[in-house]
């Protein structure tokens, strides 16, 4: 009797859930490409499922429990459960040990025949949870070495060659588009780059052949992720130090696109030819999502990063110089272990004087295996959460004030979302779901999603614009 893999008679149904950041929503559309040429279909209702995926997040203990409730989530329909992602890749065994409810938790080496995984699930047949390792260790330590040795390394959205191996899991007009995987770096709070490995970019033609395919599926504008966009091409040799400047003119020139969003920038490798190359290449957003984590040295240092309140606001002012209405977004970590009230006052007078469109504030908390966790001077966690809240208070105030200074300007927006005549989208300097968004008033008629629309700020509440439509607006 044929088994489902074989029998073309028999329908199987995958339902895939995504917690976590944009590379893992990418993540998801690969396993779904992978899935679908496997023959599995794809549902929407998890109800409606012979298996249901989680794509987990592993960053920080909030995300963790958010992707341990999915998946109990996911075994209260009574369909099988996979856990994989992130949290499935670091923690493997211990999570299936502690998770009985899953059926199998699978790592990043399991990518590739997850057809055939999930038809061992659907048979009963036992597989032997994944075995955490540092990734870091299965690609050279020179970068120029790794592209060679990344054909042989399982990286999730890497070696696709010309096909793409991707299917669409909405019909947003935006996607995100992986540039790169892994990090270099050794930020003493960050467990990512023992789970997701060391820094590998992806090969420019095959980045373009993914942004022609998504245009192809309606898709306006590219949302660039990575772990670290700037180090993109450090890998290439010679010729990889303007590696991101010289692909981004490619991505924008792509018939049907019509606006590139580059995100994940690190200040210290921020180097001033690509602030100019962001900043006034036709098609790319005047966006910087720039990651300066804290602004006193003295914390810099703890954390194993580079920089100061000085050097931070004269890049700020850099960008400035180039494109005015640049929008500037960053998270900061409050709490760290030593953090004096000079350090918090630093900040502030950082924050302050930067004049930033969005701010996320995290309190610091220990993560399993790095250097952080060592460290002394640990703050009291009552402390921290009022640090916090000193903190978010600041932020909402100057962000509010942010908001409002682009009242009277002009911006393009991206409509995204009709709620019964009702639109909203994002315009240059707001990302997905992070900075804000667009509420639209007085549009015409014949605007639908993925539109760009033409309007004025006449308004702000918080972070959003209230924009209301010029003549001839739609493009």
């Amino acid at each position: 009797m044929p088994s489902p893999a074989t029998d073309p008679a028999a329908t199987r149904r995958v339902s895939l859930l995504t917690l976590g950041c944009a590379r893992n929503e990418v993540d998801s559309e690969e396993l779904a490409g992978r899935l679908a040429a496997g023959g599995w279909e794809l549902a929407a209702d998890p109800e409606e499922s012979d298996v249901v995926v989680v794509n987990t997040c592993g960053f920080v203990e909030s995300a963790k429990k958010d992707s341990v409730d999915t998946l109990l989530a996911a075994s209260d329909t009574g369909k099988k459960v996979v856990a994989v992602g992130c949290m499935a890749e670091r923690y493997g065994h211990e999570l299936a040990d502690s998770l009985p409810e899953a059926d199998a938790v699978l790592g990043f080496d399991h990518y590739a025949d997850l057809s055939a995984r999930l038809d061992d699930v659907v048979a009963g047949r036992k597989i032997a949870s994944h075995t955490p390792g540092d990734r870091r260790k299965l690609l050279p330590i020179s970068p120029v070495e790794r592209p060679a040795a990344a054909e042989k390394v399982e990286v999730p959205g890497h070696g696709w060659g010309p096909r793409v191996l991707r299917t669409r899991l909405d019909d947003s007009p935006v996607a995100a588009l992986k540039i790169a995987s892994g990090c270099d770096r050794r930020c003493s709070f960050c467990a990512i780059p023992s789970f997701r490995g060391s820094f590998v970019s992806r090969q420019p033609d095959e980045i373009v052949a993914e942004a022609l395919w998504l245009a192809e599926h309606g898709v306006k504008e590219l949302f660039l992720v990575s772990e670290n966009s700037t180090s993109y091409g450090k890998d290439f040799g010679r010729d990889g130090a303007t590696a991101l400047e010289r692909l981004l003119p490619r991505l924008a020139e792509i018939d049907g696109i019509e606006r590139v969003r580059v995100s994940y920038l690190q200040p210290a490798e921020t180097r001033p030819q690509l602030v100019k190359a962001i900043a006034t290449t036709p098609g790319v957003a005047e966006y910087f999502d720039l990651s300066f984590q804290h602004s006193s040295e003295q914390v810099l240092r703890r954390m194993r990063r580079f920089g100061s309140t000085d050097s931070f606001l004269a890049l700020c002012e850099q960008i400035r110089e180039y494109a005015p209405e640049a929008g500037i977004r960053t998270n900061v970590i409050v709490g760290f272990p030593g953090e004096t009230e000079h350090d918090l006052a630093e900040l502030e007078r950082f924050l302050t004087g930067a004049r930033l469109d969005a701010v996320g504030v995290f309190g610091y908390s220990d993560e399993d295996g790095t250097e952080a966790e060592t460290f002394d001077g640990k703050l009291d966690p009552a402390e921290v959460a009022e640090r916090v809240t000193r903190i978010s208070a600041l932020v909402e105030e100057l962000t509010t004030q942010r908001a409002e200074d682009r009242i009277g300007t002009f911006v393009d927006v991206l409509v995204e979302l009709d709620d019964d005549g009702e639109l909203t989208g994002r315009a240059a300097h707001q990302a997905p779901e992070v900075d804000g968004e667009c509420i639209i008033l007085d549009a015409p008629e014949k605007v639908q999603v993925g539109d760009f629309l033409r309007g004025e700020v006449v308004d702000s509440a918080g972070v959003d614009l209230i924009v209301r439509a010029v003549p001839d607006a739609v493009r």
